[in-house]
């Protein structure tokens, strides 16, 4: 199974992580994707790599943006705009 092209890593209790997904989801929505949202806090690897800078959108594997969508960028790579 293939990973999917859009991932959020989030923590519980963090609002700037809410207001991400419900960015990726519109914009997720307009591409035909299903963003995954993945919890930093349950895996280490994650946790130590992007625990301290949440939420991380990462596309296609590879970080995209973090703290907020950049979502002109984000519309961009996905063929949007």
């Amino acid at each position: 199974m293939a990973e999917p092209r859009l991932r959020l890593l989030t923590r519980q209790g963090c609002h700037l992580c809410e207001t991400a997904a419900t960015e990726l989801a519109r914009i997720g929505a307009e591409a035909g994707l299903e963003p995954e949202a993945v919890d930093v806090d349950a895996d280490p690897e994650l946790q130590a790599e992007f625990g301290d800078r949440v939420p991380v959108v990462l596309l296609d594997g590879r970080e995209h943006s973090y703290f907020s969508v950049d979502v002109p960028r984000l519309r961009r790579d996905l063929g949007l705009s």
